[in-house]
């Protein structure tokens, strides 16, 4: 067990009860996960990285407590466009007095708002997108085809961006994911702004759109890195709801039912930490147990949902397991 520091003996000293206790139950049994050399796939959804998450998943990532990450294409991108225009951004502290003139003005001022947070379109989005079409038509010439996240780490490793780093690159946790090399799944990559950068530049035919690795090539990737990965068992650690969680947690009934392996263990942990209460017909709202009749979990896995704010919840989870 990691030595605790005052945040984590905060933690145990005051957070007893309801999700404060669920948050402590959490922790501790994801730092039991990883002593018993079990491996932990970390999912973001919603807009973690333009939360700054990676200031304590980076650390988690360095320090071999997250091994596979599944994220959607949104989380991939926005913590680059951080790590390159963050002097950029404009906080809009009273964001819920905005009148819909006022969200007109950011747009015309090529402000894109996430709760609070206005992401520069033309110092983050367009500085990507012209690093990105380079590499896709280098990858067209050239006959190859990547995945999204092998995209940006293509980016990452070639130093193009190093002189316009406005954080410390210690905080961005693709960075750090980049350096260790983990998957990154990322279902849905459709769906986020530099995906529409490469329809965009499909349709004007810069390049064709087979350079990108599909969805079902990612989970043909998932399942083989599973079954490799498995022998000591791999939590699920899920941030929010929606795609990033639900693709990737799939895998194993497609090994069990449609490959019919029988020698593939289930997640050997699941934890949801979400503001989406328990619900009728909702996944995300989904209590754990309901994802055993699906072949996911096991009666006796250790199981925890945590209904509060991640942006909250997650780094002191994360401080907790670093030993904070």
């Amino acid at each position: 067990m990691t030595e605790k520091g005052p945040v984590s003996q905060f933690i145990l000293n005051n957070y007893r009860h309801f999700n404060a206790a669920s948050l402590v139950d959490a922790a501790v049994s994801y730092e039991d996960q990883i002593n018993s050399g079990k491996k932990m796939m970390v999912t973001l959804a919603g807009a973690m990285s333009t939360a700054e998450l990676g200031i304590s998943l980076a650390e988690m990532i360095r320090q071999d407590k997250v091994h596979i990450i599944s994220c959607t294409g949104a989380n991939l991108e926005e913590d680059v466009f951080n790590l390159v225009a963050h002097k950029s951004y404009k906080r809009v502290p009273e964001y819920r007095d905005l009148t819909p003139q006022d969200e007109q003005d950011l747009l015309n001022n090529h402000f894109n708002r996430v709760t609070d947070t206005c992401i520069p379109e033309e110092e983050a989005m367009r500085k990507i997108e012209d690093h990105l079409v380079n590499l896709w038509q280098k990858l067209y010439r050239e006959g190859l085809r990547m995945f999204p996240y092998e995209f940006f780490y293509e980016i990452l490793r070639s130093g193009v961006l190093k002189n316009e780093y406005e954080i410390d690159p210690k905080n961005s946790w693709l960075l750090a994911a980049c350096e260790k090399n983990i998957p990154i799944i990322v279902p849905g990559w459709e769906d986020s702004t530099c995906a529409n950068f490469f329809a965009a530049h499909t349709i004007e035919g810069l390049f064709d759109h087979t350079i990108l690795k599909t969805g079902i090539e990612y989970m043909v990737f998932l399942a083989d890195w599973y079954r490799n990965n498995c022998q000591n068992g791999i939590g699920f650690f899920q941030i929010g709801g929606g795609i990033a969680g639900d693709f990737p947690i799939c895998v194993v009934p497609m090994l069990h039912q449609d490959l019919q392996l029988t020698d593939i263990p289930v997640w050997s942990y699941f934890c949801q930490i979400s503001d989406s209460t328990t619900s009728y017909g909702s996944y995300s709202g989904a209590v754990p147990n309901e994802k055993i009749t699906w072949g996911k979990l096991k009666p006796e896995t250790p199981k925890f949902i945590i209904e509060s704010d991640a942006t909250i919840v997650v780094p002191l989870i994360f401080a907790y397991i670093l030993g904070l």
